[in-house]
């Protein structure tokens, strides 16, 4: 009986050890993101609203910090080394270049995708062989990278750009236009440096996980997150929604949670209120798609009719997502509302005509979507239909080709920033 309460008595100090290492790591971890990327934020705030009342006590010059590099993404990779451990998921590693290697793989270091130590540690630590199949998926996928970064995104950038930082001086149908535009435009771009550092990886033969599923063919704001940047709503999904509860207790608690998440969500993007409110948005949107969802009796009649509403859930998804990304593109709230107020001000077709910037750039985008949805049948290799080595190395050339015809109109990856 002794030795049992000896033993008891052992497993909790090693449990409380444990926990207090983790909570350790974790206010070490994200206060180094705070000090970096938010320290400013807050400090700006908070004189903001004493100066509301009439107080100027923080009126002093703020803190000028250099921004490390893919510091959001490295810190959150950490993170999930030392939950995972905590958790039992995986086993602690004495190996500090193993760790480091996780850590700093410059493939996916700087936009994500955010990999899990649980997956990742595990590939490092085994002896890989070159695989000219792997290779040649990776060439597919780290050339249709830069073809929807260069080509689409950077193309599309030149029009928006220029809208959003002066928008006072465009017509409402301009403004539309350009919300639209950077849809796209973030979406091409985020996803093919996804796509870029899951093809790089696969020639060293490491696998890393899809971060888009085609979420613009997304039905409602639940399957949109189910699709967009996987690898950020999975980790917000195991490391904080599950932890809170997730949905399993009740609605105010989930309702609870959904807020907590997307307004985390929208701060790890940026520290701006523009962010915090499109995370506000999309909770909003995530609450009624989950607790009002409409349900379509299972007869033949209505079964018909799936295909058609899907296409207006979508579309409607889309204007809703398009919505939001006003708030995220914007320098600030008062720019954002503001620019939503012209669109709806003197509103009509008739006085304005599509030039031709605007007319290369929706053909441009039309045969995006046309390839965007024959990939979806095999997004693993989305020159699946290309099987003969003559065949994909012309297409290849051909994509080469057109991106260098677009490569002095470039820019930095949007997601560079976060």
């Amino acid at each position: 009986k002794k030795k049992k309460k000896k033993k008891k008595k052992q497993t909790k100090k090693k449990k409380k050890k444990k926990r207090y290492i983790l909570y350790i790591n974790i206010f070490l971890n994200l206060g180094v993101l705070f000090t970096f990327k938010y320290f400013n934020f807050f400090i700006n705030s908070l004189k903001n609203f004493l100066n509301l009342w009439g107080s100027d006590y923080l009126d002093s010059s703020l803190i000028s910090f250099i921004l490390p590099v893919g510091i959001s993404f490295f810190t959150f990779q950490g993170l999930s080394y030392t939950i995972d451990v905590y958790k039992g998921r995986l086993n602690y590693t004495n190996d500090f270049i193993l760790f480091g290697a996780y850590i700093s793989f410059f493939p996916q270091l700087v936009a994500g995708p955010i990999e899990r130590a649980s997956d990742m540690i595990p590939q490092f630590n085994k002896k890989r062989k070159f695989s000219f199949e792997e290779a040649k998926l990776g060439l597919s996928l780290t050339i249709w990278g830069f073809f929807k970064k260069i080509v689409i995104a950077d193309q599309l950038a030149l029009f928006v750009n220029p809208v959003f930082e002066n928008f006072h001086f465009y017509s409402s149908i301009e403004l539309i236009i350009a919300v639209f535009f950077f849809s796209i435009q973030i979406y091409c771009d985020f996803s093919g440096y996804s796509d870029i550092a899951i093809g790089i990886s696969r020639f060293f033969g490491i696998k890393l996980k899809s971060n888009f599923k085609f979420p613009y063919f997304s039905t409602n704001i639940s399957d949109f997150w189910r699709r967009w940047h996987i690898s950020l709503s999975t980790w917000f999904r195991d490391y904080l929604y599950f932890p809170l509860g997730g949905s399993k207790i009740n609605k105010l608690i989930t309702t609870r949670n959904v807020f907590i998440i997307f307004m985390t969500s929208g701060l790890w993007h940026g520290a701006n209120w523009t962010f915090i409110v499109w995370g506000f948005i999309h909770a909003i949107l995530f609450i009624i798609a989950v607790f009002f969802k409409p349900k379509l009796k299972k007869n033949i009649k209505y079964q018909n009719l799936k295909c058609i509403v899907d296409f207006f859930k979508i579309i409607f998804t889309f204007l809703a997502v398009s919505f939001a990304w006003i708030f995220f593109r914007s320098n600030n709230l008062s720019d954002a509302i503001e620019l939503i107020k012209l669109i709806f001000k003197n509103f009509s077709f008739t006085t304005y005509s599509f030039n031709s910037s605007i007319t290369y750039s929706l053909i441009l985008i039309f045969v995006f979507l046309f390839f965007e949805i024959l990939f979806r049948k095999n997004e693993t290799d989305i020159f699946s239909g290309f099987n003969k080595v003559k065949k994909r190395l012309i297409l290849f050339v051909l994509i080469i080709l057109v991106a260098n015809k677009f490569l002095s109109s470039g820019g930095n990856f949007i997601y560079f920033q976060f």
